[in-house]
């Protein structure tokens, strides 16, 4: 293997591809990329087994040929240096890099023994808007589950509903569901939320579109010259739909600006109880109480325009994380008693609903 690349292009393709290589990983090789020249390209690769992710960049092939060095050592070594154009050339599993003034060696291990994800079967394939995609996706992932004892509560879960492609995650403390575009395609699959987080962090704002292709055991996402594959969670999603109310005895309309800020004024004062707050909506306003017995309480209150009236306790820190994740300027907070759940919404934006569970107080 002989080629030139330039500096920024291999730096921006180990930064996309080298976090997933796991150095704690029983098999050494996990822990390297993969290079490999194809299509008169050089493509760079990192799996951890569950999830592969190539980055593909231009470059100037003299010499076709593959190789696998260490992901950290790699990429530190890749961003530290000057803008400049790179030499890589391969000779006996040693990959020499070399500009005007530096010069070095990086030991590898052969291609051969790099694990490859199988290639998907099936044609299900679908496009949708880069930047909606990612608005969407960082909606809903915040609210996947990290614990491995229900594995189908740590994806996003991927579906089709009259014509309208819906994601949807649960731990089942809070819910977040989002419509992320239009399909006519059968969808059905589970994701796992480390892949959504890192096709997060793989989508740019120069990014144009998103293509989705999938059989029963991946998915692929493709997206400009960046490929992630991830292993599809087994297992039925539960039917988080007839958690959702379909009407409301109280509704109060705010800002999010003003509701945000009141949630985390009085998060301060609940670190104490585990994060619980008291939401009160009454005549023309929202009041958020909590209590801290060492150091005191608070009590903060926004204007709001109410029908009906009652009162519920939440966790601060779902409720701070789901204003966050809205983009509109309006909040609809809706909820039926104290131990019904509560649903964040917007009228602006119907396409994204947020649903929180109550505490017992």
């Amino acid at each position: 293997m002989k080629l030139q690349v330039t500096q920024e292009n291999l730096a921006k393709a180990l930064s996309s591809v080298a976090r997933i290589a796991n150095s704690r990983n029983a098999l050494p090789i996990l822990s390297n990329v993969l290079l490999k020249t194809e299509n008169n390209r050089l493509s760079i690769a990192a799996t951890n087994l569950d999830i592969a992710i190539t980055h593909f960049i231009g470059s100037k092939i003299e010499k076709n040929g593959a190789i696998t060095v260490p992901a950290r050592l790699m990429q530190d070594f890749i961003s530290n240096l000057p803008d400049s154009v790179l030499d890589l050339e391969l000779t006996e599993n040693k990959l020499k890099i070399n500009t005007d003034k530096y010069h070095s060696t990086i030991n590898g291990i052969p291609a051969e023994d790099f694990p490859v994800m199988p290639a998907i079967k099936g044609d299900n394939l679908w496009n949708i808007d880069a930047k909606e995609f990612k608005k969407a996706l960082s909606q809903v992932v915040l609210a996947a589950s990290n614990d491995d004892a229900r594995p189908v509560l740590t994806g996003v879960y991927f579906h089709a509903e009259g014509g309208n492609v819906i994601a949807a995650a649960t731990d089942s403390y809070r819910l977040a569901e989002r419509k992320v575009g239009k399909s006519k395609e059968a969808i059905n699959f589970l994701v796992p939320a480390s892949a959504a987080a890192d096709l997060l962090r793989i989508i740019s704002d120069g990014d144009k579109e998103v293509a989705v292709t999938h059989d029963e055991q991946q998915v692929l996402f493709q997206v400009g010259d960046v490929t992630l594959v991830a292993r599809l969670i087994e297992g039925n999603y539960p039917d988080y739909k007839k958690l959702i109310p379909s009407k409301f005895e109280t509704t109060a309309r705010l800002t999010r600006a003003d509701f945000l800020n009141i949630a985390k004024v009085s998060s301060l004062f609940a670190r104490e109880s585990a994060g619980s707050i008291t939401i009160k909506v009454e005549d023309k306003s929202v009041s958020i109480n909590s209590i801290a017995s060492q150091v005191g309480e608070n009590t903060a209150t926004a204007d709001a325009e109410v029908t009906g009236g009652g009162e519920v306790t939440l966790n601060s820190r779902y409720l701070v994380e789901a204003l966050n994740a809205f983009s509109t300027e309006d909040i609809e907070f809706c909820f039926n008693g104290k131990l019904e759940p509560c649903i964040l919404r917007s009228g602006s934006d119907p396409s994204y609903l947020h649903l929180i569970m109550p505490l017992r107080s």
